[in-house]
């Protein structure tokens, strides 16, 4: 039987945004100078498109964690839970967000017959999506351009973004197994506190007891709750993050992947061997190798 939730330790964060003054939308463009510093796992009502422009970093939405490579492009649907894209490490030019509510340009803007491929596209981002090829390329170059365009035109800009995505067939469904966040506050606070204690916590042990107990739940209860959200086990969840913080080392660190291995959170050598071959079809050896010839 659960305990009540309502003495939780840490909060998780709910993002409040403010559309710029004057505008249903929010537009926002960060670079060295300007770094986007929410790095936590958060989640908010709007849709959010976010463009790194070059650089490598994680993609974490959901219950989906990997490693982005060359930039990255990504729509990530209302309420789903994600964290921040870019660090002083991810080496990108720069970093452009908008951010806007469904009904941003009214209730029944987007049903009417014009727009079903933007319908469709909303639907499919509650699962969060990544774009690829040209779609990533040519979209991202909008973004970039719309930090000089006046009010207006920014406004006509989203939409054309938005269908031109909602035409591409060049993108990936990140939690394509499903993720199924409920709409009471509480569910995405509990699991935004799950998915921050691994974040901060992911390179040591962590008990589901102890787990459980950080968002007042007993083990089996929690466990079911967790498989129900992520459609994966605690277990598995954990292991996935630790095995993509191990490709960003690999890629970027001139480490030992000894030490690769203890980075990351895992104790036995063989053990994260077998499972980094599982998860990227590569021992580590093979991946850095290969990573080597493409950056040569």
């Amino acid at each position: 039987m659960e305990k009540k939730i309502e003495h939780l330790k840490q909060r998780p964060a709910l993002e409040t945004i403010a559309p710029n003054f004057g505008h249903s939308y929010t537009y926002k463009k960060y670079d060295e100078n300007h770094r986007n510093n929410f790095t936590s796992w958060h989640y908010h009502p709007e849709f959010e498109l976010v463009y790194v422009n070059g650089g490598a970093g994680k993609r974490q939405i959901g219950s989906h964690v990997s490693y982005y490579r060359e930039g990255d492009l990504i729509l990530i649907g209302s309420n789903l839970p994600h964290c921040g894209f870019t660090d002083k490490l991810t080496g990108n030019k720069s970093e452009t967000v908008i951010q806007m509510k469904l009904d941003f340009l009214g209730n029944d803007f987007f049903n009417i017959p014009e727009m079903s491929n933007i319908q469709k596209l909303f639907e499919i981002s509650k699962s969060g999506i990544a774009f690829y090829g040209k779609t990533k390329t040519k979209v991202g170059e909008k973004m970039e351009v719309m930090e000089y365009q006046t009010d207006f035109q920014r406004l006509l800009s989203i939409l054309n973004i938005l269908n031109e995505l909602g035409n591409s067939e060049e993108y990936k469904v990140l939690n394509a197994d499903g993720f199924a966040m409920k709409s009471e506050v509480k569910d995405n606070d509990r699991i935004n506190v799950v998915l921050n204690h691994v974040k901060t916590n992911f390179k040591d042990d962590i008990p589901l007891e102890e787990i459980a107990d950080k968002v007042s739940m007993t083990v089996p209860s929690f466990c079911r709750y967790f498989k129900k959200i992520t459609n994966k086990t605690f277990t598995q969840f954990v292991n996935e993050y630790r095995l993509v913080h191990a490709s960003k080392l690999l890629a970027e660190q001139p480490i030992s992947i000894t030490e690769v291995c203890y980075e990351s959170g895992f104790n036995n050598f063989s053990h994260f061997n077998k499972l980094f071959k599982a998860f990227t079809g590569q021992n580590p050896s093979e991946y850095r190798n290969q990573l080597k010839a493409v950056l040569q």
